[in-house]
């Protein structure tokens, strides 16, 4: 951007905006282009909020990298689901869209129904397994003939560690599907795909005062459920659970005569969950399984062999469900499964170095930043504005770019920008990965400036007070839309004020509020909100 200059001391600029020289009125001319763009982006950047917090801004051309504005570009910052945007680039890259998951039933082949031995259920990190695919694998062995299991079922997840969660994963972040625990043989609550966790619907009884009616996906006895929640005139429940085990506490009431809510929770040991599930699956099919259950075994050589299999969607389509949702666990279990594929062991260091590998060829340096999950929970993760724009220039070049690319969330139209930047030049036009944590918020993506050309942009936000920054985000967004060779710094200005500016005293009390109990504080995804407030 170019540099303002000290007009001399013959020339005055008046109230009205002219320029006075030598007695003589002549008309201010107003900055277009860059100079705008940069200008509207610097009063955005004014608001109060950002007052002694961090801010790192990049806009820059799509296609060849010329940066049209910055602002603390290599300053570190923590990025939130920003983190999400190096993962699943750098699995695409490693692994390929046509990538699938596959769980197996390994065991000795059937005689007279009977499977001599152990029965090995092996996983290789597929964040997606409903219960009914395990239901599935169960029929498919009665299908083959088998009726009885002379032995015990082991489940094997060892193609990830037993490291379950990332470095400063907030504890009280733990029961929330978004920080679930990360295996490899692993069970989703439905088909949003929140794996290690258990979708608990609580109903109206028949009548007022009745208990409420507590029902979970998958169907497990697994948690220990303990519901004091009654029917009511009014629907408002709390669900928790307990911090070192998986009770699960259910209070407050339930509408009469509604269809109830639902709360969904991470579970501790995602893989005995599995197992639970499994055997359920194999006594519905008419399967009798002798033995008992086993836990983190590898399965051996000489096992036997696959007797059911299923794979998962591809990975072009998985990444979809990680990016536009901002699904953390998927992102998790795909970060230790980049290990696992270069190291033949899961774990989040194997998989940091993946990602590193991965992106080295696309412009990436990551000697100044730090990844330390697949899905950016971890207040370890470091990364900078320009580093992410970097990234996004770069992609262009992949093979991959146009999987990436549409499954970032648009705005006003899907994902975790559903609700955002409508009726604006970003609306159906931006496409970004959102990021959200306590005093943490992100957008970087892609937008179509008013001239048609493709620009970049990456906002990093650290460090304030508020509860929420979103809208400084979705205006910088809406300015760098509205750019053009010949718009002016009030026209841009003019286009972003379409965003609504909060009550910023009502903002301030909220972020000193602690929220209710079984209640996520306020400025996360809106995806991890239930119901979903996308």
């Amino acid at each position: 951007m170019k540099k303002r200059t000290l007009i001399s001391g013959a020339v005055a600029i008046t109230a009205a905006g002219a320029i006075t020289l030598a007695g003589t009125v002549v008309a201010q001319a107003q900055e277009t282009g860059d100079e705008a763009l940069g200008a509207a982006l610097d009063a955005i950047l004014a608001d109060a909020r950002l007052t002694d917090s961090q801010a790192g801004v990049v806009v820059a051309d799509a296609a060849t990298g010329e940066v049209l504005y910055e602002r603390n570009p290599d300053k570190r910052a923590i990025p939130g689901s920003n983190d999400k945007l190096f993962t699943t680039a750098a699995a695409l890259e490693a692994l390929g869209g046509d990538y699938t998951y596959a769980t197996d039933v390994i065991g000795e082949p059937p005689v007279d129904g009977v499977v001599s031995g152990d029965l090995y259920l092996r996983g290789t990190g597929d964040p997606t397994t409903l219960e009914a695919d395990y239901d599935r694998l169960a029929a498919d062995l009665a299908a083959a003939g088998v009726t009885t299991v002379d032995g015990d079922l082991v489940a094997d997840d060892t193609a990830f560690d037993d490291v379950r969660s990332g470095a400063e994963w907030g504890w009280s972040d733990l029961q929330f599907t978004y920080a679930a625990e990360v295996t490899a043989l692993n069970i989703a609550s439905g088909d949003d795909h929140q794996a290690g966790s258990v979708r608990l619907f609580v109903k109206p009884g028949a009548a007022a005062g009745d208990p409420a009616v507590v029902t979970t996906v998958p169907q497990t006895d697994y948690l220990d459920i303990v519901s004091t929640a009654t029917t009511g005139t009014s629907t408002s429940v709390n669900v928790n659970r307990d911090p070192h085990d998986n009770t699960v506490r259910i209070s407050g009431t339930v509408a009469a005569g509604g269809s109830g809510t639902y709360a969904t929770r991470a579970v501790i040991e995602p893989t005995q969950l599995v197992a639970d599930v499994f055997a359920d699956s194999l006594a519905e099919a008419g399967i009798d399984l002798t033995g008992d259950l086993r836990y983190g075994e590898p399965t051996p050589q000489a096992a036997g062999d696959v007797l059911a299999t299923h794979a998962s969607a591809p990975l072009s389509d998985l990444v979809v469900d990680i990016l536009k949702p901002s699904n953390a666990s998927m992102a998790e279990a795909l970060f230790k499964t980049l290990g696992h594929e270069a190291t033949g062991k899961g774990t989040f260091a194997s998989g940091k170095a993946a990602v590193y590998a991965a992106l080295d060829g696309y412009g990436v340096d990551n000697g100044p930043v730090r990844i330390a999950d697949g899905s950016g929970i971890s207040r370890h993760n470091m990364l900078t504005a320009g580093t992410i724009a970097d990234l996004l220039v770069g992609a262009e070049d992949a093979p991959w770019f146009d999987t990436w690319h549409d499954a970032l969330p648009v705005a006003c139209e899907d994902g975790t920008l559903a609700g955002r930047m409508c009726g604006t030049p970003a609306a159906g036009n931006v496409r970004a990965k959102t990021g959200s944590m306590t005093s943490v918020s992100a957008l970087s993506g892609y937008a179509t400036d008013a001239d048609g050309r493709e620009l970049v942009f990456s906002i990093v936000l650290n460090d304030f007070l508020y509860s929420s920054v979103k809208d400084i985000e979705d205006k910088i967004a809406t300015a760098v839309a509205a750019h053009a060779a010949d718009t002016t710094e009030a026209e841009i200005g003019t286009l972003a004020s379409e965003i609504d500016t909060p009550d910023l005293e009502a903002l301030e009390a909220e972020a000193d509020e602690l929220p209710a109990a079984g209640e996520m504080p306020a400025g996360l995804e809106c995806s991890w909100y239930e119901p979903s407030t996308c």
